[in-house]
């Protein structure tokens, strides 16, 4: 007869093991409102918000998308995303990438953000 691994454990055992797993992720959230002056037609702000999504993307491995303001060429909103087992590190990571937002050379304007971080 074969037998599981959770036929061994009892179901209290089996409930720890399963909230221990579960609470050592968590999930950063952050929203960016960005204003972008100088562009004056879609393309041109997919041009800008493609450079943006790939370097925040290589440099802090996070995901990107663009979540909102997807038919006005001088506005658009950004949802970043990081997965980690730390709560600090979490915070750090999408600090930076505001920081590295507002303070390259990129042709846009950082209007506002919103950071949340959620354990899951």
């Amino acid at each position: 007869m074969r037998h599981s691994l959770f036929s061994y454990l009892s179901s209290s055992a089996f409930l720890v093991v399963l909230l221990v797993a579960v609470l050592d992720m968590n999930v950063g959230v952050c929203k960016v409102s960005l204003r972008l002056p100088e562009n004056f037609s879609l393309k041109g702000k997919r041009r800008v918000l493609k450079s943006i999504t790939t370097r925040l993307s290589n440099k802090f491995n996070v995901s990107v998308a663009e979540v909102s303001d997807n038919d006005f060429w001088q506005s658009a909103v950004l949802g970043i995303c990081c997965v980690s087992s730390n709560t600090r590190y979490t915070n750090e990571v999408l600090s930076k990438v505001i920081d590295f937002v507002n303070n390259s050379r990129f042709e846009v304007e950082l209007l506002d953000y919103e950071i949340e971080i959620l354990p899951v």
